[in-house]
């Protein structure tokens, strides 16, 4: 078994690390016609089958809380991003749909986002590495959250 010493370290480790690289990624995020949570909204979106989901399936991925991406979901509607409609399966919930011009924003941003990612993660790590640290976060992922 792990020493519980070592779980706590790599925890901190990996707080720091993330809270370290998204501080920076949000210093150099390539637009000022949406935000970083905004843009996190239509990458999400843009990997869903339709570009659509149900808000309860968007939160899961997002790290917000949920009245905050409902703020944020109202936000980036009322600027023509995405639409929201009832759920015809389930009156209690909402799809989101993602926009011809959400998309455009999205890949217009997409690949210089991209491009910041990139070289912040290869500055420190070599590609090996890269692998090595997605296998383990995966890992780690789907050991806390199966789904």
């Amino acid at each position: 078994m792990t020493d519980r010493t070592e779980a706590v370290d790599a925890w901190e480790a990996l707080y720091r690390a993330q809270v370290t690289v998204l501080r920076r990624l949000r210093t150099v995020f390539p637009d000022d016609d949406i935000s970083v949570s905004e843009y996190d909204v239509l990458f999400n979106l843009s990997r869903m089958p339709g570009h659509a989901a149900r808000i309860r399936d968007l939160n899961r991925r997002l790290l917000l809380t949920q009245p905050s991406v409902s703020r944020l979901l109202d936000r980036i509607a009322s600027r023509g991003f995405v639409t929201k409609s009832d759920d015809p399966r389930d009156a209690r919930g909402t799809i989101v749909t993602l926009t011809e011009s959400g998309y455009e924003i999205f890949r217009r941003v997409g690949s210089r986002h991209a491009a910041a990612i990139a070289e912040l993660m290869t500055c420190a790590l070599d590609g090996d590495e890269l692998r090595e640290l997605a296998r383990l976060t995966d890992k780690l992922r789907q050991g806390v959250d199966p789904q």
